[in-house]
């Protein structure tokens, strides 16, 4: 066992491995991180899915069935990933049980083309979990304004869900706001809040990413010393909101009705700037009640020379807040770069998918049988 993770986890932050393919199902690779690593949830995305099918491991006997059956290459597509899903939570369901169905839970993204269309959204996220048919599924919705009611939507049925590409403070209010929502809408349906659960999956090296770019055309000493900050601060004021929100009155009503908190994810925390250490976004949002889903390498980082000290969100609010203000001071727009930051979150996982949707036809062309 890994200290460090095992302390992470100790700490309260529940380790989710962002990332899944097929090889890692059945080389056993997943159970393998289930069991030594502390990983007790799994993240997918259309990037992920891109990079695990086009590399062709293990999916060939499907993809030959399917070129058979003369099936749509979109349906091809959610046969695949549903059951990819579909094994993963197989195989996290002990994890499930155990936690009595907060963690051992796997992600799957709705349609991103349909990121602007709520009703569209809502329609394939019944689908999705009916297509994947495990209560330890999470569907991901997308936090862009045609999301929002779709969230409120999807939960007031009943179904688990992932809010996913939040950037901004605000638009994680509106994400908290749309949660609670669906939960009045699914008490107000006889439904059991016991058995909803969500986590509100907040960027953080994106941030970092953006503004430092800003600061390095800038270019003076004043800026420079801002470097690296935006993103942490960024996340720890979205956990001072998570608090805030989780403790008013509007909570306390559906917390007697036996709802479960919306977790607050941090995702995106692999570190893009090799001046920063590797496991700054693991290291320095360490909370009671978080989950952090980390690609492999940031897994593997953290196990190696992670440095858990306890919890390092709390008390950091006022210096947080001053950091970005010092951002602000410098010209660059807050509100300018969560907004440009959601939009390319879309326009990358609706490219990754279009991607994705490409490289799947022309293997079902390939592997078509002859006619006669």
């Amino acid at each position: 066992m890994t200290d460090a993770l095992k302390r992470l986890s100790e700490e309260g932050v529940a380790i989710w491995l962002d990332d899944l393919s097929r090889k890692r199902i059945t080389s056993g690779n997943l159970a393998e991180l289930i069991d030594q690593q502390h990983v007790v949830g799994v993240t997918t995305n259309p990037s992920i899915f891109q990079k695990a099918i086009s590399s062709g491991d293990g999916y060939e006997q499907q993809l030959t069935d399917l070129a058979a059956r003369k099936v749509t290459v979109e349906e091809a597509l959610r046969m695949i990933t549903t059951a990819d899903v579909r094994d993963a939570a197989d195989i996290l369901r002990p994890v499930f049980d155990a936690t009595g169905g907060q963690d051992g839970r796997v992600s799957i993204e709705v349609d991103p083309r349909l990121a602007h269309h709520t009703q569209a959204t809502v329609a394939e996220a019944k689908q999705l979990a009916w297509l994947v048919d495990r209560p330890n599924t999470l569907i991901k919705i997308p936090a862009t304004k045609a999301g929002l009611p779709a969230i409120t939507e999807t939960i007031g049925k009943g179904i688990s869900v992932n809010v996913t590409l939040i950037f901004s403070l605000e638009r994680y209010r509106e994400v908290m706001d749309a949660y609670l929502s669906g939960l009045e809408k699914a008490k107000a349906a006889g439904l059991d809040l016991s058995k909803i659960h969500s986590v509100a999956s907040f960027f953080v090296s994106r941030v970092d990413t953006e503004i430092d770019k800003r600061i390095d055309a800038i270019g003076t000493d004043e800026a420079k010393a801002a470097r690296g900050k935006a993103g942490l601060a960024n996340a720890r004021l979205a956990y001072e909101a998570y608090e805030e929100v989780f403790s008013g009155d509007r909570w306390s009503a559906l917390d007697k009705a036996q709802a479960n908190k919306q977790r607050p994810l941090w995702a995106s925390t692999g570190v893009k700037d090799k001046a920063y250490k590797d496991t700054l976004y693991v290291d320095d949002l360490v909370a009671p009640g978080t989950v952090n889903t980390m690609p492999e390498a940031t897994l593997d980082a953290t196990a190696d020379h992670g440095q858990i000290t306890g919890d390092t969100i709390a008390g950091t609010y006022d210096q947080s807040r001053a950091e970005l203000a010092a951002v602000e001071k410098l010209g660059i727009s807050y509100d300018e770069v969560v907004q440009l930051l959601e939009d390319e979150g879309v326009e990358k996982f609706e490219s990754a998918w279009n991607d994705l949707l490409a490289s799947t036809e022309a293997e079902l062309k390939r592997l078509a049988p002859s006619e006669g």
